[in-house]
């Protein structure tokens, strides 16, 4: 071959392997760090978990090394629809750049308490007092529990638990201003107008709920029921 075409070809072949070596460099630089990904994310669980009370912790999970995404400027850390920030979650990062892309990290978020617990044994029907409260460090994935005395004060046992267990809200109800078979006074207001009289209570009824009284020859009505045994009724 002539010494000019081999020369030829070797240029040619240089060009092209430059070429690939810059195109592979570009390559590299143009991918999305992980660990700027996983930053935002961590930053993201800490600044929405500030507010909440008790002690948090969490781990980011490390992002699949064979993802490679274009690197990014403007990332954007977001709970996705349907994620909540405790227990095990995602948490999606994005890119809000034209063309931008979006990636969703699993987590696990827990949160230690002050839980309060019961100091003893107790049984169904009690109304709590503060003395039968005692309080407990828990380490949760739930949202679950009270950590405020007055959060459960004056409620009543739905039913009966053993020392320390966990207070939680399915095991209370408000007392009952209104039981079954008492005899309530109904209150009517209306415009310029109200009607005082009396009826027989059907139904247990907290403040605030809905209680059927009978009242004359049979008939039954609903009313609101409120303190010391009182019904209001619509006009």
């Amino acid at each position: 071959m002539h010494p000019m075409k081999n020369f030829f070809l070797l240029l040619l072949s240089l060009a092209a392997i430059s070429f690939e070596n810059s195109a592979s460099a570009d390559t590299t630089r143009a991918q999305q760090d992980h660990a700027q990904i996983k930053n935002a994310a961590a930053l993201f669980v800490r600044q929405q978990t500030a507010a909440l009370p008790g002690k948090v912790s969490y781990q980011i999970d490390e992002i699949d090394r064979r993802i490679a995404l274009p690197a990014c400027t403007k990332l954007e850390a977001f709970l996705p629809s349907g994620s909540q920030l405790i227990g095990k979650t995602s948490i999606g990062v994005r890119c809000n750049e034209t063309n931008g892309w979006s990636i969703f990290i699993p987590a696990q978020i827990r949160v230690s308490l002050n839980l309060l617990v019961s100091a003893r044994q107790l049984s169904m029907g009690y109304t709590l007092q503060e003395q039968d409260l005692a309080t407990q460090t828990i380490e949760t994935s739930k949202a679950t529990g009270f950590t405020d005395p007055k959060q459960v004060v004056g409620k009543v046992l739905r039913y009966g638990i053993t020392a320390g267990q966990i207070l939680r809200e399915d095991m209370l109800r408000q007392p009952y201003s209104v039981t079954q078979g008492q005899i309530v006074q109904l209150a009517a207001q209306g415009n310029g107008f109200s009607i005082r009289s009396e009826g027989v209570a059907l139904n247990n009824a907290g403040e605030g709920q809905t209680v059927q009284v009978r009242v004359g020859a049979g008939r039954v009505i609903s009313g609101i029921a409120r303190a010391a045994g009182l019904v209001e009724i619509g006009p």
